[in-house]
């Protein structure tokens, strides 16, 4: 049975929308598909037995209703890694095999969903490989653009995967770095025998967050325009320039929410009046009432947060970094870049989909 796993060189880059868009093309395409993630990372308590959340919001963006117990077989909680560094953990690779030949039956092919890297679960023997390996399926690699590709990263994984990877994809390339990745990077990797799948394009949309969501994981209050929380943010800055030098940064990103000292009045003025998506005022300051008036007047919700303006920053761009994919304006935009920029043709022919 036709089996593909999808990994990455680290955690949050792009393996459920990979798996999503891949699932739902090939659906489109008339092809019955499975679906698992062996170990999973997030527990959630279901009627029978534990599960992970994000392998059950994946089920069900691809219409499927499998036992969530055989979806993910091995869920990873604190007691088990304590099991796991005292050594009393027990071989786990026969469970999820015997769960990966159950969802397999009556399938075209089934879609395996890494946890972390590929290097995740090393401790207990579950990582990335050793499930390949075990399972008898091919692999497909994501690299999400961070400062740079983990080029090395992708070598040592080729040396142990062998033929067993079918290809890597390049994920969140900006289009400063892109004719290095197309011109330099993909050369390179495909001379050392590794098949690039595809570039995706660093995509706002795809990193973006609701301003009543961003309060919640902030742990902040919204205090202006409270019924305009679904506004969009894509990006942050930090007010803590002068107006002149904030105004030349914010012209060029009109989708910023501006993180600035509550005691600011003046660069708080200026974002709202350029229509920044949200203020997120640091310090627990509360702004004066003309800043109070001018956001209710022009639905713009001001945050208000304890810590300073610096930890707001560091927070905020983790955020960004890690928000789940849950909207499903955004799962359409995933699914979509994935159709546009991964060669699943190719897929399709290494795995012997016909």
């Amino acid at each position: 049975m036709p089996g593909i796993y999808i990994g990455s060189t680290s955690g949050y880059s792009g393996k459920n929308m990979v798996v999503m868009g891949l699932g739902l093309e090939l659906q489109k395409q008339g092809f019955t598909i499975g679906y698992m993630k062996p170990v999973g990372a997030v527990p959630v308590t279901t009627g029978r037995c534990l599960a992970d959340e994000d392998a059950i919001f994946v089920q069900e963006v691809l219409g499927l209703s499998e036992d969530p117990c055989l979806v993910t077989p091995v869920v990873v909680t604190s007691e088990f890694m304590a099991q796991a560094f005292r050594g009393e953990c027990s071989d786990l690779m026969p469970q999820i095999r015997s769960a990966y030949d159950k969802l397999a039956q009556g399938k075209d092919v089934v879609l395996v969903a890494g946890s972390g890297s590929m290097n995740s679960g090393r401790y207990c023997h579950l990582d990335g490989v050793s499930v390949v390996k075990s399972l008898g399926i091919k692999c497909v690699i994501i690299d999400r653009f961070a400062k740079e590709l983990k080029y090395d990263y992708l070598l040592v994984q080729k040396e142990a995967l062998g033929d067993s990877l079918v290809g890597v994809v390049l994920n969140d390339i900006p289009a400063s770095a892109m004719d290095e990745v197309q011109n330099l990077i993909v050369p390179f990797l495909e001379r050392t025998g590794i098949k690039v799948l595809g570039i995706i394009p660093k995509d706002p949309l795809m990193g973006a967050i609701k301003v009543g969501s961003l309060a919640s994981r902030l742990g902040g209050k919204v205090i202006s325009a409270t019924g305009k929380t679904d506004r969009v943010v894509e990006n942050f800055l930090i007010g803590t320039m002068q107006v002149e030098n904030f105004l030349t940064h914010f012209r060029r990103n009109k989708n910023a929410a501006v993180i600035v000292g509550g005691d600011r009045s003046d660069v708080q003025l200026v974002a709202l009046e350029g229509g920044c998506p949200c203020l997120v005022l640091t310090g627990n300051l509360y702004p004066n009432d003309i800043i109070i008036t001018r956001s209710e007047v022009l639905e713009i919700p001001i945050i208000i947060v304890r810590e300073d303006t610096f930890t707001v920053a560091k927070k905020m761009e983790a955020i960004l970094e890690r928000h789940k994919l849950r909207d499903m304006i955004k799962i359409r935009q995933g699914a979509s870049l994935v159709a546009h920029n991964v060669d699943i043709q190719h897929i399709k022919q290494a795995i012997g989909l016909k």
